[in-house]
């Protein structure tokens, strides 16, 4: 049995995919949430100043701020201490 993704590891997941700009569609089928803790997840992170909206006509997108380099890799180097191997996204 799999075991259940802390919410550490979703900012995560959501941040490195994030990289280049990604709709919120996007975001939550490849980070496997529902829309509605998507919601939550993507609002904490462009509320910490994570993630950056970007409007372009009706297309929204999100991207990686310089800010989340921070996050990604001090919870990379802690998850390879804690478990001898880098995090990964889940397929």
């Amino acid at each position: 049995m799999a075991e259940r993704r802390t919410p550490y590891e979703i900012y995560w997941e959501i941040l490195v995919y994030c990289k280049s700009p990604r709709s919120f569609t996007a975001i939550i089928g490849r980070c496997d949430l529902n829309s509605k803790t998507g919601q939550e997840y993507i609002a904490f992170l462009c509320r910490k100043g994570y993630l950056s909206l970007i409007k372009d006509g009706e297309r929204n997108s999100y991207v990686a701020t310089e800010h989340a380099r921070d996050y990604i890799a001090l919870f990379t180097e802690l998850y390879q201490k804690l478990f001898d191997r880098i995090p990964g996204f889940r397929l």
